[in-house]
């Protein structure tokens, strides 16, 4: 599935890289023991789990990868959608040999996470969903689906300043520290406007729904109470039609919730994979 063409950093820090399906792909991993994929959302990329990576490595081997088209990864051709990205992480499994790990996918991630089970149904040990949706076209109405499409085609011929101040309201609550917003908005401001292009193309065209009921791995749902981009009705139904599925709302989180919530948000994801169904 994957090619094994490794290139690893330097000691001393740096990212990892692998080739996959012709695609570079970059990638964090630290830690030891249960394997943990972290799969990043529609801005940012394996940078952003930070807090992730340092906390969960005590006890999970956590790998973050950058999509392509974001992070040091390769820009993917304009054509690739939610298949094409399902089958390239999948790819990415496999050629790192990280045999059936659980998956935590944020917002676009959360999407492409349950894409990679409907296509590959046997990969993921469980699902974390993450401010998810069921796609775009599978959560909001069309209206705001194209709304959502054109904003985002537009926005990725911005310069970096003007594409962070239109995109950190809606992913931060207002109350979010100035730390966490000086983060999140130097993380963003080294996007890819192909994989941006990509990502909402992809997310626009994307209805999972049919593929919610036949989940068959423990699923956690993960929500920000103020979250207007995924707002918590949007989880409740992923929730209702997830067999199964738990849910949690983080009181007071905006979008980013793994940034701005990250001691609550680890806290749940470590009971969850510590739970004896995961």
């Amino acid at each position: 599935m994957g090619e094994r063409q490794v290139n690893r950093a330097p000691p001393g820090g740096g990212t990892d890289e692998i080739e996959v399906k012709g695609l570079r792909i970059a990638y964090e991993q630290a830690g030891e023991g249960p394997l943990l994929v972290l799969v990043h959302g529609y801005v940012g990329d394996s940078r952003g789990w930070r807090r992730q990576i340092d906390d969960l490595s005590d006890e999970f081997t956590v790998v973050a990868w950058d999509a392509p088209g974001y992070g040091r990864s390769a820009d993917p051709p304009e054509t690739f959608r939610l298949p094409e990205y399902a089958d390239c992480l999948a790819g990415f499994v496999d050629a790192l040999d990280l045999g059936l790990p659980h998956v935590l996918g944020l917002s676009f991630g959360g999407g492409l996470a349950l894409e990679l089970y409907r296509r590959h149904p046997a990969l993921p040990n469980s699902l974390v969903l993450a401010s998810a949706y069921a796609g775009w076209a599978g959560s909001l109405p069309p209206e705001v689906v194209d709304q959502r499409l054109q904003q985002a085609l537009r926005q990725s011929e911005l310069p970096p300043d003007e594409l962070v101040r239109a995109l950190i309201p809606t992913l931060l609550s207002q109350s979010a520290p100035a730390e966490i917003v000086r983060e999140l908005a130097a993380n963003i401001s080294e996007f890819h406007p192909a994989g941006l292009r990509a990502t909402a193309r992809s997310f626009a065209e994307a209805d999972l729904r049919d593929v919610l009921p036949r989940i068959d791995v423990p699923t956690l749902l993960l929500c920000g109470e103020n979250d207007t981009r995924a707002p918590v009705n949007v989880a409740q139904d992923l929730h209702s039609r997830i067999p199964g599925s738990r849910l949690v709302v983080i009181p007071g989180a905006g979008h980013m919730i793994h940034i701005e919530a990250a001691e609550s948000f680890n806290a749940e994801v470590r009971d969850f994979l510590r739970s004896p169904q995961s």
